[in-house]
């Protein structure tokens, strides 16, 4: 629970006078705790976490900005962010969120989706690390995709999955993912596209109108690829959605393999964040990827 010291840091920082702020408990994500606050100039959205954490809500400011800058999709407008001797919070526009289950909010997400996707830089990464969930997400950038991320997406999880006994076997098989899946991405040259970078079910909705709201970004410009496998892995998205995608940006076939070593990535780090319950599922992956 947030003291009332700490809520008073943060309203005055933002000039809202304590009498009319009102605070409830909201849900946000498994690691921080969340708020809205109700105030006469609006309403925000508030996350909190420990102090040591600044730079990860620093980075999901910047991340939320950049998502905002390609005016494809609604995102929630971040407002500021700092901290105290105790706390880290992140201040954002607050949205009233429904459910996601329509079939033309999802077919309206697809074709945002992709013309978020049609923002690029040259290179692949970003300018800054940012966090994957409270994993370090390395985005050194580099000229060739397979380098990228073999090295700053797979291998870095792998290496973090050394502290765990349990892995031994994982590891063992991640060596021999690793020059297979470079190899596969070799000749795959995808633009450098602006992601998501955790488009899971969980960080997408719709608001008041009906048109879709994506938040809680992991970012960084890499193969549009990514987003589109991570969206696959643990459903939540319908067929308008990649009908919809489809239409705006079509995939070629090469995707229906690649999507395997980029949902790894993802089932690595919920293996490093959650433990050994994912070590079946990354394994398996890991089938695919060496029996393509």
């Amino acid at each position: 629970m947030i003291s009332a010291e700490v809520k008073a840091k943060l309203l005055q920082s933002l000039s809202i006078h304590q009498t009319s702020a009102q605070w409830r408990a909201v849900s946000g994500g498994c690691i921080n705790q969340s708020y809205r606050l109700s105030a006469a100039t609006g309403d925000f959205f508030i996350k909190f976490n420990h102090a040591d954490k600044i730079e990860m809500f620093e980075a999901e400011l910047e991340g939320l900005q950049a998502l905002r800058q390609s005016q494809a999709i609604r995102v929630p407008e971040p407002l500021t962010s700092g901290c105290d001797e105790q706390y880290a919070w992140l201040v954002c526009e607050y949205i009233e969120l429904h459910g996601r289950n329509d079939s033309q909010a999802q077919a309206r997400l697809g074709q945002q989706l992709a013309a978020m996707h049609r923002s690029t830089q040259s290179g692949f990464g970003w300018h800054r690390d940012n966090c994957i969930g409270s994993t370090p997400q390395i985005n050194h950038r580099q000229a060739h995709w397979a380098d990228f991320f073999c090295q700053s997406r797979l291998a870095d999880q792998l290496q973090r999955l050394q502290r765990f006994p349990w892995s031994r076997d994982l590891l063992r098989k991640g060596e021999q993912v690793l020059p297979v899946f470079h190899a596969m991405l070799e000749n795959h040259t995808p633009l450098p596209s602006l992601l998501h970078g955790d488009l899971w079910a969980g960080n997408y909705a719709v608001d008041e109108r009906a048109q879709p709201v994506i938040f809680d970004p992991a970012v960084y410009f890499g193969d549009r690829e990514t987003d589109l496998a991570m969206t696959e892995l643990f459903g939540g998205f319908s067929t308008d959605f990649y009908q919809s995608y489809q239409e705006s940006w079509p995939l070629d076939e090469g995707y229906r393999v690649r999507k395997y070593g980029y949902q790894l990535y993802h089932i690595l780090n919920h293996a490093n964040l959650f433990g050994s319950g994912y070590a079946s599922q990354a394994s398996n992956l890991m089938d695919r990827i060496l029996t393509a």
